[in-house]
């Protein structure tokens, strides 16, 4: 048997002697120790490369990674920063226990991907802009929605995608290798915050391509293993519909009993787990919020050295984010066939016996597939395939999120900071950011509950239509004024905060003990919410800004769709108090020559002091109009508009063909 050990509140299973001499539960032999350790080597070592290479020593090069990026690593970045650990613990789980649907979140991106490249980006370098925020500040001035924006990003970050891809991670190291889960994690998020304290924003899009690499090989060989268990794809369908536990005590047939939909992206509207209204509508707003308007993504965008770049980077990621249905949630489905009793466990004694929860262990599907499939070396390579996804998650939302902390709030703080000062503050909050993580991760593993990706989406579902609605109407409706965004994103707070919080009493339940929360507030789906709280909000912001004073257009050139071609010069409501005392302040009065070791940090930390000639006017000017440049070379311009429609197609023919 098996024993139970637990540190630090923490517990882990010490394997026993079988089960060692297998190699299929822990990580004792030197193939797989090798593999680890030279991934790791090469990921450190890319990014001293990117140290050395790029520049860190300024904003734009720590944030923006100098605005030199070329299409292809950003659209390796776009897809890791999305795809983490979380997707291939939660989706794969979601597939093994309720069939392909999960998949359609990931291709209802594509269009959102689209968006994002042709409509959004182009108003946003036009704007000139480095966060999220910042835009909304220049486009409604005033300090409140701002200030609400950014806090809700890092809370998003912090409760969501933080926590998430941390327990997803941590669920894969204790299933797989039976390590300590606390000292597992705080030494990933140590590596993870080094270079991305030490590398800025091109450490972290160039490490997103090396682990997208990895994720792409380790992931298509795990698939080939799978679909060769199972004889095919006309046997996998066959054998799924029969993957029912042999152990199921008292429990209804719908808690245990693949879905006769299993197979069908579009479910129905009332009874479906995912209606399909919901998944066409309700998602298509999600995907909104999360690729046109959350900073992670946006950052990588902007960083790219023209505007064909950009679109180029979202085509690559497009086509990538095709491969997770078939990379992850197949494989989550014939992991409940291979391993019916584990995965598909009902039983509340038998799933806390296989995986130390009594809701189910659909979560575990993935992990179990690599434990019991990979053989060795290639199981150290699938480690690395997680633990990329992870840090490549974590890092993408470690720099996006200081770069909101720096530039939106800390600069309202210390309106007369230098540049260094703010590169060091920006450093600072990334360390702070991995000690409220580790804090949290005794909270995540309290709640495990088996419906990780669920409460992700839901979370999403409840706090980010608002914010979806304020930017596709701040570019789209120009009537739309400060007072109306604010009192629309209040009131739709208050509708989200009301429905989370509810859900937090009475918990969500599961099929086979319901949860006693109010029909009239938990009844209805979280897709459908969010679709409401998205249309509710939009209407508040509409009816309050015809009901007040409307913005100028000389406020608005540029950034809003109708204005985005105008060549005047715009009127800012408010002036960047840091951009006016910026250049007064951003040269460090000690110009003593620091000593060895103050110059070996500043270099390591990229906050090394490099003196430039002052810009003129003109200079400066000729600087700004190159960073707003949106114009494109037509050949370029034509080859990605064709690729969009192609992928536009790929999206829909998937979409009937799995409907």
């Amino acid at each position: 048997m098996s024993q139970d050990y637990s540190y630090f509140g923490f517990s882990y299973i010490n394997r026993n002697a079988e089960n060692d001499a297998k190699n299929t539960t822990a990580l004792n032999n030197a193939a797989d120790i090798s593999v680890i350790v030279v991934y790791f080597l090469v990921v450190l070592a890319v990014g001293v490369w990117s140290m050395v290479h790029t520049n860190r020593s300024t904003v734009g090069g720590f944030f923006l990674a100098g605005r030199s990026m070329v299409w292809w690593p950003i659209g390796a970045s776009l897809f890791a920063s999305n795809i983490g650990s979380v997707h291939f613990v939660g989706i794969a789980g979601t597939g093994a226990a309720s069939g392909i649907a999960i998949g359609g979140f990931e291709w209802n991106a594509l269009f959102a991907i689209v968006i994002l490249g042709w409509i959004f980006v182009p108003i946003y370098i036009r704007a000139g802009i480095i966060t999220m925020p910042e835009y909304l500040k220049k486009r409604f001035g005033g300090q409140r929605i701002c200030i609400y924006l950014s806090l809700l990003s890092l809370v998003l970050y912090v409760f969501t995608k933080i926590s998430a891809d941390i327990f997803s991670g941590a669920i894969f190291i204790q299933q797989a290798f039976g390590l300590n889960i606390y000292l597992a994690v705080i030494a990933l998020l140590a590596i993870t915050a080094l270079y991305t304290v030490t590398g800025g924003l091109a450490a972290v899009i160039y490490t997103d391509t090396l682990q997208t690499f990895i994720m792409l090989i380790g992931s298509f060989i795990l698939m080939g293993f799978a679909f060769n268990e199972v004889k095919g794809y006309e046997n996998f369908e066959k054998l799924y519909m029969q993957a029912i536990p042999s152990i199921t005590g008292n429990i209804s047939a719908n808690c245990y009993e693949p879905r006769p939909d299993s197979f069908h992206l579009f479910r129905d509207p009332v009874t479906g787990d995912l209606p399909w209204p919901g998944l066409v509508f309700g998602l298509t707003i999600q995907c909104i919020w999360y690729f046109c308007t959350d900073q992670v993504i946006v950052q990588r965008c902007l960083s790219a050295k023209s505007l064909s770049h950009v679109k180029g980077g979202c085509i690559l990621c497009g086509y990538l984010k095709i491969l997770p249905m078939f990379l992850m949630v197949f494989p989550g489905m014939i992991s409940r066939i291979l391993y019916t009793d584990v995965v598909a466990c009902v039983d509340p004694d038998e799933c806390e016996k296989h995986c130390g929860t009594r809701v189910g262990c659909s979560n575990i599907a993935y992990p179990k597939l690599v434990v019991e499939l990979m053989p060795k070396g290639l199981r150290g390579l699938m480690l690395s395939v997680m633990l990329a996804s992870l840090m490549s998650s974590l890092t993408s939302i470690f720099n996006s999120a200081s770069t909101l902390f720096t530039m939106d709030i800390y600069t309202r703080i210390r309106r007369s900071a230098s540049e260094k000062e703010l590169m060091i503050a920006g450093r600072v909050f990334i360390l702070a950011l991995i000690g409220v993580s580790i804090a949290w991760i005794p909270v995540v593993q309290a709640a495990q509950s088996g419906q990780l990706f669920v409460y992700t989406q839901s979370i999403t579902s409840y706090l980010a239509p608002p914010v979806a609605a304020v930017f596709l109407l701040a570019i789209f409706c120009k009537r739309v004024n400060e007072t109306g965004a604010f009192y629309g994103l209040i009131i739709g707070l208050c509708m989200g905060l009301s429905r989370m919080i509810t859900e937090f009493i009475y918990g969500t339940g599961s099929c086979a003990i319901p949860s006693n929360c109010p029909t009239i507030i938990c009844g209805v789906h979280y897709l459908y919410f969010g679709l409401i709280l998205f249309v509710i909000s939009g209407i508040v912001m509409l009816a309050v800004s015809l009901m007040t004073k409307p913005i100028d257009d000389k406020h608005l050139y540029r950034l809003c769709w109708s204005l985005r071609n105008c060549t005047e010069e715009r009127v800012d409501l408010e002036m960047d108090d840091w951009t006016d005392n910026q250049d007064s302040n951003s040269v460090d009065s000690d110009d003593d020559e620091p000593g060895f070791l103050k110059k070996a940090v500043m270099c390591f930390c990229g906050l090394e002091t490099k003196k430039a000639p002052k810009l003129t006017k003109e200079e400066e000017e000729e600087l700004q109009r190159k960073l707003t440049d949106t114009s494109e070379v037509p050949l370029w311009r034509n080859v990605v508009n064709i690729n969009a429609v192609i992928l536009l197609c790929v999206a829909v023919f998937c979409h009937a063909y799995f409907g």
